[in-house]
């Protein structure tokens, strides 16, 4: 039995092609990973200071401290971008509802729509990298076989002059062949996980701006909020 054939016995036996699928997979794993970590990181950093920041921003004793609490607090700068452009869209209907294209629009619409945009803005932002997760998952089991039925295709071809076909001889190339498979859903499975988790985590952050933009514009368009995240409870005027 040959006790030397490997990962390093594949690569010296393998053509182009063979090495072509090898090299993407390992480019699609790093790439993936860089987005699974970069995007764990933001995760964490928003989960450990968004409900923080909401509470200083509530907590406030007029808009402008809000503003620059939630600033502050607010690491992943999400909540704090809502509340500027909700603060922004407020302050501009005021100074512009007389004239201007603006004019006769009430400041609860004129509000609700500047919310709306940032939340759409801040969900693509976020949802970032998913796209491609999503396509790694899908594609590199494919990838593999592809690298698989390759590598098999190469054994058989040089075996195909032989005159007797030796158990060892076939038994080597294809299993290394089957490695290919074993690369592609190496590279699928940490993508496919990490893509369902963050697809659920971005559902809790746009639960949570979805809260916050209502109850943003309910101060903002009347100065009086019922708070469900300042401690006291009851309710909170910010002048």
């Amino acid at each position: 039995m040959n006790t030397q054939l490997g990962l390093s016995h594949f690569w010296a036996q393998g053509d182009g092609v063979s090495h072509s699928v090898a090299l993407i997979l390992l480019l699609l794993s790093v790439a993936s990973w860089c987005v699974i970590v970069g995007k764990f990181i933001a995760h964490w950093r928003a989960s450990r200071t968004q409900s923080r920041a909401l509470a200083a921003f509530w907590q406030a004793d007029s808009l402008p401290e809000a503003l620059e609490a939630i600033r502050r607090e607010d690491a992943s700068g999400i909540l704090a971008g809502l509340a500027l452009s909700g603060a922004h869209a407020a302050q501009a209907h005021e100074q512009h509802a007389a004239r201007g294209i603006g004019a006769g629009v009430n400041a609860s619409e004129f509000v609700t729509r500047c919310l709306r945009q940032s939340i759409v803005t801040t969900q693509a932002r976020i949802e970032q990298g998913l796209t491609f997760l999503a396509s790694v998952g899908s594609t590199a089991p494919f990838i593999g076989l592809f690298g698989t039925v390759w590598g098999i295709y190469h054994a058989l071809v040089g075996l195909s002059g032989s005159s007797q076909v030796v158990l060892d001889k076939v038994a080597g190339p294809v299993g290394e062949a089957l490695i290919m498979t074993a690369a592609g859903l190496f590279v699928a499975i940490p993508a496919v996980l990490a893509y369902n988790a963050f697809t659920r985590a971005n559902r809790l952050v746009l639960a949570q701006m979805d809260g916050f933009a209502h109850d943003l514009h309910a101060y903002l368009t009347t100065g009086v909020r019922l708070s469900s995240t300042v401690p006291q409870g009851g309710l909170v005027r910010v002048a």
